[in-house]
């Protein structure tokens, strides 16, 4: 076991690397890979008969979620594994895994949360990306794969099942959050983590450090949000009108 472990570690997926630089070439290139990637995916499933785009809607939510199950089964299998930072409780992970089940059933409420969830979370994500380790080291792979697969996939539903969020879907989603955000107080607390960036603020550059030290990052986050959430309800709004035109 020992040895096999050490072939694997000592394959380019494994080795460390500090290729990957904000607005660098990978990330760069990576951004528009996905663009690409979701404008032909989305684009082909237009032309398809509802039980593919279904099939294309599971098959892609698995493929999010397959990068964090495959992540956190080889923290743990070649470790170090980590309970107070490698369970996959982040917003992010934690919506990946749960892409299945909306895959599944498709409900209206479902997509009211994950909507603002994806599109407001995963920003900060793919424009200051928490991430050293550039191409082709599996966590390049993870990361990438969850975060822009995370957009490609909400925006699927939006365009493919013609789903839009209320006005009333800001204040679901927000509670939704909040109740999130409760129960990620427990764990840290009883974990001495910190999901959710709860107990102190990522220790790479992001956003939250224009909204000042702890606790003020997270009021600032917590007064924003709704008015984010505003902006995103709009701009989707605004891309239903278009597509209207367009069937016109």
């Amino acid at each position: 076991m020992d040895r096999q472990c050490g072939e694997i570690m000592d394959t380019a997926f494994f080795q460390p690397n500090t290729d990957f630089s904000f607005l660098g070439i990978q990330h760069v290139l990576v951004v528009l890979f996905f663009l690409f990637a979701g404008m032909v995916l989305i684009r082909y499933a237009r032309g398809r008969d509802k039980p593919t785009q279904n099939r294309l809607f599971f098959y892609l939510a698995w493929l999010v979620s397959s990068s964090i199950i495959v992540w956190t089964l080889l923290k743990w299998w070649i470790g170090p594994f980590d309970i107070k930072e490698d369970l996959p409780l982040h917003l992010c992970n934690f919506l990946a895994l749960i892409l299945p089940v909306f895959a599944i059933y498709r409900r209206f409420w479902m997509y009211e949360i994950l909507v603002f969830w994806i599109l407001a979370g995963t920003t900060q994500a793919i424009l200051t990306p928490d991430l050293s380790e550039g191409f082709p080291h599996v966590n390049f792979f993870k990361y990438w794969l969850e975060h822009a697969g995370l957009v490609v996939f909400i925006i699927y539903a939006t365009l493919i099942y013609d789903m839009r969020p209320t006005v009333k879907s800001i204040f679901k989603s927000f509670g939704a959050i909040q109740i999130y955000f409760i129960a990620m107080i427990v764990v840290n607390a009883f974990l001495g983590s910190n999901y959710l960036f709860i107990s102190r603020k990522p220790d790479h550059a992001s956003l939250l450090d224009a909204f000042g030290d702890w606790p003020y990052y997270i009021l600032a986050e917590e007064l924003i949000m709704v008015p984010y959430f505003y902006v995103i309800y709009l701009l989707l709004k605004r891309s239903s009108r278009v597509r209207s035109k367009e069937l016109a």
